[in-house]
């Protein structure tokens, strides 16, 4: 397996607050995460720096290659809890850093499977073939719409208040995680982006892009695809095949 990323400011923020960590722990076993960070001016590029730096490193000290689908699952969540705790826990020592808080999107791919941790409203898609499946499901306002029946899918995509976010690292002492377990075959491509990239980019043109390219081509047109979509907000795209 090999895994590409690479995070653009866009063509209207002046601060990145994207960040974005990946590992290669060996041919058949890698990781990564995508953080979408918010709040004033300095906090939400460390709100996502803070949570990919942690996860990162525990990741890499903690995970032993004999441990069980159901215990890469609870070290995942479990690691993504403490990130939360460190970025409250900072929030609540600087006052320039109040409400700071990031998205959250860690994956964890080994053999056959695709573990993922959810917060927000970054995703993981998975291509096979010439479809494409959204493994996760945002945490918002207009998805709690949708699933309420108020809103159709094609009107959240234009809602004025589809980045309003109903879940996060760093707001609140602890948070409410969702887990995904996925199958993983040769041929499969997970992408893993901000909302900055999947607000801009259709689905159909990233399995298009997806298809036509490989490693950094991949992900620069991915980058290039939101660019001409109008490129509003930071944009970062993992791909792991």
């Amino acid at each position: 397996m090999e895994v590409f990323s690479k995070s653009d400011v866009g063509l209207v923020r002046t601060q990145n607050q994207d960040d974005f960590r990946f590992g290669v722990i060996s041919p058949s076993c890698v990781w990564a995460v995508v953080c979408d960070g918010m709040g004033g001016a300095n906090g939400g590029n460390i709100a996502s720096a803070t949570a990919v730096e942690y996860i990162g490193t525990r990741i890499t000290e903690l995970y032993k290659e004999d441990m069980t689908k159901e215990q890469i699952g609870e070290l995942m969540a479990a690691i993504v809890d403490e990130a939360n705790s460190r970025i409250f826990e900072k929030a609540c020592h600087d006052a320039d850093l109040a409400g700071m808080g990031t998205t959250c999107e860690f994956v964890f791919v080994k053999d056959t499977t695709v573990h993922v941790v959810h917060v927000g409203d970054s995703r993981t898609y998975a291509i096979r073939g010439g479809k494409i499946k959204q493994l996760t499901e945002d945490h918002s306002v207009v998805q709690e719409m949708v699933r309420r029946g108020e809103l159709t899918y094609d009107e959240a995509q234009h809602h004025p208040n589809k980045n309003f976010i109903t879940r996060a690292l760093g707001i609140k002492p602890s948070v409410r995680l969702d887990y995904i377990e996925a199958n993983f075959i040769y041929g499969d491509v997970l992408l893993i982006c901000s909302d900055g990239l999947s607000n801009h980019v259709t689905t159909g043109d990233m399995v298009k892009i997806c298809h036509e390219n490989r490693g950094d081509d991949l992900i620069n047109k991915l980058i290039d695809c939101a660019k001409d979509g109008g490129g509003t907000d930071n944009i970062t795209a993992t791909v792991i095949y």
